[in-house]
């Protein structure tokens, strides 16, 4: 599950939000008055969303947005004047005053929405430098050549040992390179 940062001027409004989430389900990881103490939560963290103020004590959410670490969505928590300034930035946002329900929904959307961005990047397959799908490629061939295996033989045959040893299919490729050439 993705964390849960808050970050808002009054730690107590902060905690408030907390005790909210926390009654419905939501594990919050931090709870912040300053966006530089949610900086460094953050940094500690590998990805999640944001709930902040429109104004912090040491910026605006403009600049915490630009230098949240990757991985992070912002949840904005502003009065419906100042959400103009939000519109095409593709930051999300509830007005206040703030609906429990709204909240609540908003979370658990921005929420399900990076499990399926993180679910999408997870099942793209690696993308291999040249010189990787060369050690590949060479090893094929030395199999093809040496154990008379066709190519999608010797494939199997190294993602096989790949799985069977627990390392990936070039550390594979260049162990069968140094058994083969010896």
């Amino acid at each position: 599950m993705s964390s849960i940062v808050i970050v808002l001027p009054k730690i107590e409004d902060g905690k408030r939000i907390r005790d909210i989430l926390a009654k419905r389900g939501y594990e919050i990881d931090a709870v912040c008055s300053t966006a530089a103490a949610a900086l460094g939560e953050m940094n500690n963290l590998n990805g999640g969303i944001v709930i902040c103020g429109y104004k912090l004590p040491d910026m605006f959410f403009t600049d915490l947005n630009e230098c949240m670490p990757s991985g992070f969505q912002m949840l904005l928590i502003a009065s419906s004047r100042a959400l103009s300034a939000v519109e095409g930035t593709g930051i999300m946002a509830v007005t206040m005053p703030l609906s429990v329900y709204e909240l609540v929904n908003t979370l658990e959307m921005m929420l399900q929405s990076a499990a399926r961005r993180r679910k999408k990047e997870r099942a793209k397959p690696k993308v291999r430098s040249t010189e990787e799908q060369h050690i590949i490629d060479r090893a094929k061939s030395l199999l093809i050549e040496r154990n008379h295996m066709t190519e999608s033989e010797a494939h199997r045959y190294m993602q096989k040992c790949s799985m069977d040893s627990g390392t990936n299919l070039v550390e594979t490729a260049q162990m069968v390179l140094t058994l083969l050439t010896e």
